[in-house]
């Protein structure tokens, strides 16, 4: 795609805002905190049902950070 029309892509998503020279001169950098090899035991059911898709590990850790986050006390 051109830069013409991903800009054009992005004015017409409601969902999306474009930025500018502005948002660039304010915006900070932030680093995701860093990953931790474990080791864990899981049912093969379980691992065969996230390996169906790429990115399983990613998607483990979000469904256990979503489990974090909903017994929070």
């Amino acid at each position: 795609m051109t830069d013409a029309e991903i800009r054009a892509g992005i004015e017409g998503d409601p969902d999306a805002r474009p930025t500018d020279a502005a948002f660039w001169r304010r915006a900070r950098l932030v680093m995701p905190e860093a990953k931790k090899s474990v080791t864990i035991r899981l049912d093969a059911d379980v691992v065969r049902f996230f390996k169906r898709e790429s990115r399983y590990q990613t998607k483990i850790n979000a469904v256990l950070r979503s489990y974090m986050r909903a017994h929070r006390g």
